[in-house]
């Protein structure tokens, strides 16, 4: 996305100089300085712990500083509460929004004013609405008359930033607002903050995704340990290293290593097979296995069922079909007491409501998945003393630590390592983790990698589902993608990167326009349609509709292979506008690029036919090929 840095005639729309924050005895700022234009998108970046969140809460009144300076349009304020915020313009749009779920989405919209005297004009309030939703190019994406409820995260998003505008917000805070979105909403959030950067608002941006803050944001401000490190400089003139090294104070090198890359062969046998498992309503056909020594990674677009297959595998979800083996035996359904003793360890994605019991001690939280798999009447923590010792000392804590009376104490980042270890602790045939990652620093995610590295070598099996398709490319030796609750590819990571992730992951209801589109071709002229990517030699098939057998390409959706193994070999060699017959001229196949309007590369769309047949226009075809792109 290309973007101008900000000028520096623009006025400044906030300053906050030297300030400071203590809750209790923990120091949270210690010198923070921050500057924001007004129109621009400025990165707020820093580990786990840095201070990033306290200055965002100060900034939009959740937190009252200790000492320093803070100016909005020239003059000093100090908040007491979310209220000077929203009353001065600033607001901030939450990764957990704030919104009412029982409440409709054009009542959440103005929340601040449902408690003011006087009846509400509901017509005057659509409204107004509307205007918001038209100025951010959201008119279609949101009805009004919604409960919050029921809306996806994007549009829960989109609801936290038109309430913010309903109350005429200049300066609003953007806190991780990407963590729970795909690829395709983070895209049109993106495309809703232009419009705001546009309109002369001042952006914040906090995130941990590095390629998102390069992609966003035209300054970006670094804090370490409480204190402002790199201020206010242009992102453009950064590199990603750069960054990391203001971020993290050290080099890291490369946080993705690639022993997937060197083949198969240190790989062992199947060790978790999962065969047309259905959980209803997300989960209605998933299969696939995974190897001891392998990680293998889960892909797809949030909501499209893959957290819920794999809390089906675990028996936190009630199966509807299918089997699941662990290690030759059936594992059984609903039981996660007999999936944790057959050798399964699961880490879920939400670590505040799942993985964690605040009023449980560091040590008691470590050893819950052990008081699981025991059996006998006492607990048995002195079997475990031994390896506790060693993965404190790969997590870097300090045994004294283990007695601290609340988990919360602690970094995110440094929560999800405890909660790792809690399953390595058990040495588990398997371990599948949630979104590993979510809410954590580039430092942690480089130690949870390494972690991960260090289970497969000593021949687990790890499971990764994460909605961050760099990581899953990153990290995993095969990628299975699922889609609407059903698996549509497994492939070797090596095989794809993450436009062609993004392809195949797309819903297959968001396909009906293509699919219908390789139906009438098939039919219309009894052959066989298919939408494929293809690279040099090799073929990932998206889609594909056959119409007559003996046309069949010799490839379905969801398959890769090298062009030499289909049977239409010369036409996707050539890839010419024409149609291409083979050497043994017993079908002639038409190819041609599908591209969207924004110039994306969509693969390519084949028709195959007899060659004695009428073969339709070239012109023909593509002119239907751009109008179904245009759409996606």
């Amino acid at each position: 996305m290309q973007h101008p840095p900000p000028q520096g005639d623009k006025p400044l729309l906030l300053a906050a100089r030297d300030v400071t924050k203590t809750f209790d005895r923990t120091r949270a700022l210690a010198g923070a300085d921050f500057e924001l234009a007004e129109g621009e998108i400025h990165g707020l970046l820093g580990a786990n712990g840095a201070g990033k969140s306290t200055l965002s809460k100060i900034i939009s009144g959740h937190h009252s500083f200790d000492s320093g300076e803070m100016l909005y349009r020239g003059q000093s304020i100090r908040l007491r509460n979310t209220r000077d915020a929203l009353r001065i313009g600033i607001a901030i749009v939450m990764q957990e929004t704030s919104l009412v779920p029982d409440l409709t989405v054009l009542e959440n919209i103005f929340l601040p004013e449902l408690g003011r005297p006087g009846r509400l004009d509901y017509a005057a309030m659509r409204e107004r609405g509307r205007v918001i939703l038209d100025s951010l190019g959201q008119s279609d994406s949101l009805p009004f008359d919604w409960k919050v409820r029921q809306l996806s995260s994007a549009q829960k998003q989109l609801v936290e930033i038109a309430k913010a505008l309903g109350v005429g917000a200049k300066l609003i805070i953007f806190d991780e607002p990407t963590a729970a979105l795909s690829p395709g909403e983070v895209s049109r959030l993106f495309d809703v903050m232009a419009r705001l950067r546009e309109t002369g608002r001042g952006l914040v941006f906090v995130s941990h995704r590095l390629e998102e803050v390069f992609s966003i944001t035209d300054r970006v401000t670094v804090m370490r340990e409480g204190r402002t490190v790199l201020k206010a400089h242009p992102t453009a003139d950064l590199s990603q290293a750069e960054l990391i090294r203001a971020m993290v104070g050290a080099e890291l090198g490369a946080i993705y290593t690639e022993p997937h890359r060197q083949g198969e062969a240190r790989h062992g046998p199947a060790i978790l097979e999962v065969s047309h498992l259905a959980a209803q309503p997300q989960v209605k056909d998933v299969s696939f296995s995974v190897r001891a020594g392998e990680i293998l990674g889960l892909g797809g677009l949030v909501g499209a069922g893959r957290s819920e297959t794999v809390e089906a595998i675990f028996g936190l979800r009630p199966r509807s079909g299918g089997e699941v083996r662990l290690a030759g035996r059936d594992l059984r359904a609903n039981d996660p007491q007999a999936a944790i003793r057959a050798g399964l360890g699961f880490v879920a994605e939400d670590r505040r409501t799942q993985n964690i019991v605040p009023d449980l001690s560091v040590k008691e939280n470590l050893l819950l998945a052990h008081l699981g798999a025991h059996r006998g009447f006492l607990r048995g923590y002195q079997s475990r003393k031994r390896k506790v010792s060693e993965l404190l000392q790969r997590l870097g804590l300090p045994e004294e630590r283990l007695m601290d009376a609340s988990m919360l104490n602690f970094s995110g980042g440094m929560q999800q390592k405890i909660i790792m270890a809690r399953w390595l602790l058990l040495s588990p045939k398997v371990l599948i983790l949630d979104e590993p990652t979510k809410g954590v620093d580039i430092g942690t995610r480089a130690g949870i990698y390494a972690m991960l590295r260090d289970i497969v070598a000593e021949g687990a099996a790890v499971i990764v589902v994460s909605s961050d398709f760099e990581e899953l490319l990153g990290i995993s030796d095969r990628i299975v993608v699922v889609s609407d609750g059903c698996t549509i590819a497994d492939l070797p990571s090596a095989m794809l990167d993450e436009e062609k992730l993004t392809l195949l992951a797309a819903p297959r209801t968001s396909m009906a326009h293509n699919t219908a589109m390789l139906e009438h071709f098939a039919r219309e002229h009894g052959g066989a349609g298919f939408w494929a990517l293809v690279e040099e030699d090799r073929i990932i098939c998206l889609n594909a509709v056959v119409a007559n057998a003996a046309l069949d390409p010799g490839f379905k959706a969801g398959e890769a292979c090298v062009a030499a193994q289909t049977q239409i070999p010369r036409a996707l060699s050539r890839r010419e506008p024409i149609f291409v017959p083979e050497a043994d001229n017993g079908r002639t196949t038409l190819l041609l690029p599908m591209r969207n309007s924004r110039g994306h590369d969509l693969g390519w769309v084949g028709l195959s036919l007899f060659p004695d047949a009428e073969l339709p226009q070239p012109e023909a075809i593509k002119a239907r090929i751009d109008s179904i792109a245009a759409a996606l």
